[in-house]
Formats: structure tokens, C-alpha cells, sequence
């Protein structure tokens, strides 16, 4: 397994991993150009030279980022490939003058954002679309 730092992003091959992880159909998304448009940094896990594992950070252009899309394919979940990604770009926030690192998570994902370092904190949230 290869953990990469801004690796380069076929939104393709995002694309269909994103689908796979999350469990809905592949849409291609322009993942590329939000990542160095929006993201302050982004990890990928390949193996055997295929993407398995993805999280980015977009930040508010100061010290604080917003963990989004850990991402890690079905035939790769629970080996610590979501773990080692997260840990890599905590990793390289650090380096980057990050001071906070915020996620929003569901209730299931508890344990592993625990595991990662995260705390529970309350926050707010409102859907301001449909």
C-alpha cells in the first residue's frame, strides 16, 4: 500500500471510488479542479497502482480545515487503509500551519473518527437547499 500527499487525481478513477465507498452510482465529478481550486491538501492509498483510499481538506485560508470524502473502496474497508489516509493528512496540515481540523461524521463512524484523533464537539448544521 502507498500512501501519496496531493497525489495526482484522475477524476475518473475518484469518481467511481467515491461511488463505490459511498454506495451510489458513479458521476463523474471534476474532482481535480476542485481539489487546487478548494482543498488545502488531499491523500490517496493506491494499491498495486489502483486508487483505494481518499480524504481531502478544504480550510478557510488561515488555520482551519474541514476534513471531507474519506473514501475507501468495499474490497479494502477495515484494513486501516481510512486510518492511514486521515493520519497522513493530519500529517501534512500540521506542516501546512493548520490548527484545526474539523469533521462532520454519521453516528456509525464515531469509533474511527475517535480512533483518529478526532473529539466530539457540538456543532451546528443547516441545510440551506431544497
Amino acid at each position: 500500500m502507498q500512501i501519496q500527499v496531493c497525489c495526482p487525481v484522475d477524476d475518473g478513477e475518484l469518481s467511481r471510488l467515491h461511488a463505490d465507498a459511498f454506495g451510489h452510482e458513479p458521476l463523474l465529478v471534476p474532482w481535480s479542479e476542485r481539489l487546487e481550486r478548494h482543498s488545502r491538501s488531499w491523500v490517496g492509498a493506491f494499491d498495486e497502482g489502483k486508487l483505494v483510499g481518499f480524504v481531502h481538506a478544504v480550510w478557510d485560508g488561515g488555520a482551519h480545515a474541514f476534513l471531507l470524502d474519506t473514501a475507501v473502496s468495499s474490497g479494502h474497508q477495515r484494513r486501516g487503509v481510512g486510518g492511514r489516509v486521515v493520519a497522513a493528512l493530519i500529517g501534512d496540515l500540521r506542516e501546512l500551519g493548520i490548527d484545526w481540523l474539523h469533521v462532520d461524521y454519521e453516528p456509525h463512524l464515531e469509533g474511527f473518527y475517535e480512533s483518529c484523533g478526532f473529539r466530539h464537539t457540538r456543532a451546528g448544521l443547516l441545510r440551506v437547499s431544497g
